[in-house]
């Protein structure tokens, strides 16, 4: 009793001084907005204005890719629901594909800090808004868990530049809120690609053709699952459509996608300069 009485007190002492460590931390070095820089109530926290000019996608969208269905927009009914023009003529591998939200001038710079900034730690926050799509891809509440999360991979020598590959990071942390499984090493990128930037469709996909393939283990792993792929941005599409077409062939179930920010038809029509067919797992310099 006197044993369990002095542990309960040194537990008691020990979240006590945690707790005066972390308010001492916090008036030093106060938690900030990871877009604006503003401070904010808690770690990976957005500040109100930053929140409220996300754009999040939880409404209509194509059934097979998951593009926000637009007024005037074409599209018929398919196998998977109401489907857009295009993946009625061209189908994806994958059955969805949703976003967090739509790729714009929040979204952009906390993906951007990310991939060149070295701020690791907004993986975290963007894996908190994907997690919450993984019950759209897996069907059933609870389902989530038997998702198997495969982040789309970089080329040996651009990860050894970088120290990271972004998509991993924010795969580790949705399987840890969802308690689903990942895989950082099922998929394998075999071969530096150039930029997107600029390219025609065609010239995407012809850019991405024979560049990823499965390693051994992953081929193992991948068999019968619901395998989910794991990117930031989601703009031409070109490199999700090749990494689910490897994961088809290799035996996977089925094949879904999400990513943190979706390049949709309301956001090419804002001011911004650049251009967003660049903005793909494989996008731009990685002096940016």
């Amino acid at each position: 009793m006197a044993y369990a009485q002095i542990r309960g007190g040194l537990m008691g002492a020990v979240r006590w001084g945690r707790a005066g460590l972390r308010y001492a931390a916090d008036l030093a070095l106060p938690p900030r907005c990871p877009s604006c820089g503003v401070i904010v109530g808690g770690d990976r926290q957005l500040c109100l204005s930053c929140w409220q000019a996300l754009d999040f996608l939880d409404g209509p969208a194509c059934g097979r890719c998951s593009m926000p269905l637009v007024q005037g927009a074409q599209m018929m009914s398919g196998a998977d629901g109401v489907m857009c023009g295009a993946c009625l003529a061209d189908p994806p591998a994958f059955h969805g594909a949703p976003a967090a939200v739509a790729y714009g001038p929040v979204a952009r710079r906390l993906a951007l800090r990310l991939k060149y900034g070295r701020r690791v730690g907004d993986a975290q926050l963007m894996a908190q808004y994907m997690a919450r799509r993984l019950r759209d891809v897996a069907g059933d509440v609870g389902a989530e868990a038997s998702l198997l999360l495969i982040p789309v991979p970089l080329h040996r020598w651009r990860l050894w530049r970088r120290g990271y590959n972004q998509s991993a990071l924010i795969a580790q942390h949705m399987a840890r809120i969802s308690g689903a499984s990942w895989d950082a090493h099922a998929l394998v990128r075999h071969k530096a690609t150039p930029s997107l930037q600029g390219k025609r469709k065609r010239e995407r996909q012809a850019i991405v053709t024979g560049v990823f393939s499965l390693s051994d283990h992953g081929a193992r792993h991948i068999r019968g699952r619901h395998v989910v792929l794991i990117d930031d941005v989601h703009a031409s599409g070109a490199t999700l459509r090749a990494c689910a077409r490897i994961l088809q062939r290799g035996g996977a179930a089925k094949i879904s996608a999400i990513t943190w920010a979706r390049v949709v038809p309301d956001a090419i029509m804002t001011s911004n300069i650049f251009d967003f067919a660049a903005w793909d797992s494989d996008m731009g310099s990685e002096g940016l």
